[in-house]
């Protein structure tokens, strides 16, 4: 082994990776049969990820050698007008087949258990091209065969921890004022300590975790907001891993008996929960987002352009329950308008501060820049092949791109909200947007028919075309906001 790989084995939290000295991309599955015997493994759990973009699980008791071994060959046949809605029932099987080097262990089960990711399969066992894991890699392929470009994303996963808590006037939190606020003035940071270590424990790459702006008492109930902030990875890894990490966000609030939502609004008054996405574009492996004097590249503007361009209709995909809309509303550090700026956070685009570094005589600029549009009820793989697609859109046509982008450039804090153009205000309204543009996404059968069809078909049945009039009623208000508090 050479140094490179030992630094990357030593000291890893996953468990797999420890045991069997490889990190996850090389596991085969003798080394997961290996790892089922040496740890005296009981359970496999097959995961995937469907048109709620939330894991399902299939559990396996393994009886030996042998059925494990089908297990990983194999998969398992399983229901698919029950995973998705534009299956039909009356020819609905499907398979899903695990995916060896997405392992990892259970931390929750008292029986030991091993969970799988698994891809979609058809009758004919080929990739499933309505499945969201399908539709993502088909947009990443795209963007890199038309422009030799290709992303990494960062996601920041924000959720509220709530609970009911005995009354006490110690230490306490400060409404809208908790960023980065440390215990005791803070009451859950043990919990999110044990997210950032559980996460790590499942192989996916933690950037870190603070306490967020949102904080308030109801009654007896505390609502407390929190961020992890993942690693750059590719969009497929990213699609994944958000997935799992709200699959071990959620049961260790249950473990702790502290409900958790993703949901983009808890209160109508209180800051609302976003799922902001950086993006980082390559071309051989070397970054584009800066130029010779480290300013932002005309590749990076272009990708921007094309962000804005389908901004609106993406909202289909990032922002995809009605409460969506209470949230994307002027003056809450959440977009309203149809622009961009640096280190604005009130813009739908924001360019944060770069880091520039210099290693043995060669400089790298780990600049990217920030899409604040969705919130934790996106279908994260429809969202990121948005992304790819729009970004693929700016590169193919840079010189509208690159005009759309300096028109919609908003300095310092300054909006022209006169002349901007605004997002969606609704469902209803994101779904006769998606219905008009939907050519954006099929280019290169890349979103199928059926799966646009069903995506505006979902948006339309919220029936929300009057939500700013629902809004004049604080019970119906409150009543949409506990209705969707799970969504995502």
């Amino acid at each position: 082994m050479n140094s490179n790989h030992d630094t990357f084995i030593s000291l890893n939290p996953n468990p797999l990776v420890s045991h069997l000295g490889k990190l996850p991309r090389d596991f085969t599955k003798e080394d997961l049969v290996r790892y089922f015997k040496d740890k005296d493994v009981k359970m496999i759990n097959l995961c995937h990820v469907a048109e709620d973009s939330r894991l399902k699980t299939l559990t396996f008791a393994i009886h030996n050698e042998a059925h494990l071994n089908e297990i990983l060959n194999n998969g398992e046949r399983v229901d698919g007008s029950s995973l998705f809605s534009y299956i039909n029932h009356t020819k609905s099987d499907i398979r899903i087949k695990p995916q060896i080097n997405k392992a990892f262990a259970n931390t929750f089960n008292v029986i030991p258990t091993i969970n799988v990711m698994c891809s979609y399969l058809d009758e004919k066992s080929e990739p499933l091209d309505i499945s969201p894991e399908c539709i993502l890699k088909r947009a990443g392929e795209r963007l890199l065969k038309n422009t030799g470009i290709a992303l990494k994303v960062l996601c920041e996963l924000e959720f509220y921890a709530i609970a009911r808590l005995e009354k006490t006037d110690l230490y306490p939190g400060t409404p809208q004022r908790n960023y980065q606020e440390s215990s005791p003035f803070i009451k859950f940071e043990q919990l999110r300590n044990e997210v950032l270590s559980t996460l790590a424990a499942c192989g996916i790459p933690v950037k870190y975790g603070h306490a967020e702006v949102g904080m308030f008492e109801d009654k007896n109930t505390i609502m407390e907001q929190h961020e992890v902030e993942l690693q750059l990875e590719s969009p497929e890894e990213m699609a994944d891993h958000i997935s799992i990490a709200k699959w071990v966000i959620r049961n260790l609030g249950a473990k702790h008996n502290v409900e958790v939502s993703f949901a983009p609004k808890v209160s109508l008054n209180h800051a609302g929960t976003g799922l902001h996405v950086h993006v980082f574009g390559m071309r051989n492996n070397e970054s584009i987002m800066t130029d010779a004097n480290e300013q932002l590249s005309n590749d990076a503007i272009s990708m921007i352009g094309g962000l804005l361009k389908f901004a609106p209709t993406m909202t289909a995909f990032g922002n995809r329950v009605p409460t969506s809309y209470l949230r994307l509303v002027p003056e809450q550090e959440a977009p309203s308008n149809v622009c961009w700026g640096y280190e604005n956070r009130e813009a739908l685009i924001r360019v944060p501060l770069g880091t520039c570094s210099e290693e043995a005589g060669k400089r790298s600029c780990t600049q990217t820049f920030e899409l604040r549009l969705p919130d934790g009820s996106a279908n994260v793989y429809h969202l990121l092949a948005g992304i790819l697609m729009a970004a693929e859109h700016g590169l193919s046509n840079r010189e509208k791109a690159v005009q759309t982008a300096n028109e919609l450039l908003v300095e310092g804090s300054g909006f022209r909200r006169d002349s901007a153009k605004t997002l969606p205000s609704s469902c209803y309204q994101s779904a006769k947007l998606l219905e008009k543009h939907r050519e954006y996404y099929e280019k290169g059968d890349v979103f199928p028919k059926r799966v646009i069809d069903g995506t505006i078909q979902q948006l339309k049945s919220y029936a929300d075309e009057n939500l700013k009039k629902m809004l004049a009623d604080d019970e119906k208000t409150d009543q949409l906001i506990k209705r969707f508090i799970h969504c995502g």
